[in-house]
């Protein structure tokens, strides 16, 4: 079965704020977040990164930008491309946790430093029910470690499978996570992606622990 549609917002409103990436890169707004750009794509900054290193994927077609992930998704052509993208932007990803870790532990020898799988530590997909307009494809570090992570439903929507890894593409009709809301994901009890420690619904206790958990990570 197909993803159900997804409801356009009205234009203008703060969920077609991915368009200026896609429309005006040029513009000093976008250019400041902008890590690469061609005719196909537009890697990004996230402007609120739900990780501490979060970065988007945005193709820049019409016909591709106004679709749901799940549906682009499932054309092999649109989903090589994607995986293409995906490993340019891990690329930069790591690049930059690999800068973090050095930064942390200035003690330690460049063998040590060298020697941790960063590309392990790296997360790329898309939600099954976007919050934004324009289609686009998250690629960022574990931890979900950030300031604008605020809330159950934003740590949810990371650590559950309201969450589809873009290697699980493409999803077979009866693949549940077709149904977010169905399925309740974002409903559900907060589990530390670390450790598996169960908060039920106590999103500030998880918040300290994943700051603790974020200092732990960074120097194991």
């Amino acid at each position: 079965m197909a993803a159900k549609p997804q409801k356009r917002s009205p234009r203008n409103s703060w969920r077609d704020g991915l368009g200026l990436y896609i429309n005006t890169p040029e513009s000093p707004a976008a250019t400041s977040q902008i890590l690469f750009l061609d005719p196909e794509f537009v890697g990004i900054w996230d402007l609120y990164p739900k990780a501490s290193v979060h970065t988007l994927l945005l193709p820049r077609a019409p016909h591709l930008s106004a679709k749901h992930p799940i549906e682009a998704l499932d054309s092999p052509k649109f989903l090589m491309c994607v995986r293409q993208q995906v490993a340019q932007l891990t690329d930069l990803v790591v690049a930059e946790l690999q800068r973090r870790y050095e930064s942390a532990n200035p003690h330690r020898s460049a063998s040590q430093l060298q020697a941790r799988d960063w590309r392990g530590e790296v997360m790329a997909g898309v939600h099954s029910r976007p919050s934004m307009n324009h289609l686009h494809i998250h690629v960022l570090s574990v931890d979900r470690h950030s300031k604008c992570l605020k809330h159950r439903k934003h740590y949810n929507s990371f650590a559950t499978d309201f969450f589809i890894p873009i290697a699980d593409f493409p999803l077979g009709s009866d693949d549940p996570r077709r149904h977010p809301e169905r399925e309740g994901y974002l409903n559900s009890d907060l589990k530390c992606w670390r450790c598996g420690k169960i908060f039920g619904k106590k999103f500030t206790e998880l918040k300290r622990h994943l700051a603790e958990e974020y200092e732990n990570w960074m120097r194991q």
